[in-house]
């Protein structure tokens, strides 16, 4: 069986008593082009911590890496999470997507700059297209980003994509522009 790990939780809800629930190993992308990049990074890093139902596990290095879709537009750093977490996927989305919103993150043109960028790139085996909410899981586009492969190979190399059957290790080994994802010498 592939790196998942699954723990029972008991959670308490509202008004409806105990109900019993399953942490799920889950792997998000986190990327900043705008302001006080590490900054921003450190702060959306807290503010997982601080989420209920999620408890982060490891973090990647930083890599500075040039932009990617929309070319014009300062550098990104980004780095990848390992999180373990009881909310189900359209939950964890709408967690990530507060946190963008409180770091001050605007919607602008697609692969735009931004302040922030957390992307669910991984969640257990899970393979899910939803157009409500939008979210797709696996991430549709993190096999061709080296900006996401080699952050995500240093924290979950032997982790298996659930579509293409490969480590995460074997796909940043072949993925292209790897000299393009340059170590970050500052820490968080």
């Amino acid at each position: 069986m592939p790196h998942d790990r699954l723990h029972s939780t008991r959670v308490e809800t509202r008004g409806v008593g105990p109900r019993l629930t399953q942490d799920v190993t889950a792997y998000l992308g986190l990327g900043a082009n705008l302001g006080d990049r590490m900054g921003n990074l450190g702060q959306a890093l807290d503010l997982l911590a601080s989420t209920p139902r999620i408890s982060t596990f490891a973090i990647s290095s930083i890599y500075e890496t040039e932009p990617w879709g929309l070319t014009d537009q300062p550098n990104f750093l980004n780095l990848t999470v390992e999180i373990h977490t009881s909310l189900d996927p359209g939950e964890l989305l709408k967690s990530v997507k507060g946190i963008e919103k409180e770091i001050g993150r605007i919607p602008t043109v697609r692969y735009g700059p931004r302040s922030i960028d957390i992307d669910i790139l991984l969640y257990g085996e899970l393979v899910i297209d939803w157009s409500t909410p939008d979210l797709q899981i696996p991430h549709p586009r993190m096999c061709e980003r080296a900006f996401v492969l080699v952050p995500l190979a240093e924290i979950a190399g032997r982790v298996f994509h659930p579509t293409y059957r490969s480590t995460i290790e074997g796909l940043a080994a072949a993925v292209d522009g790897k000299e393009g994802v340059i170590p970050w010498k500052e820490p968080l």
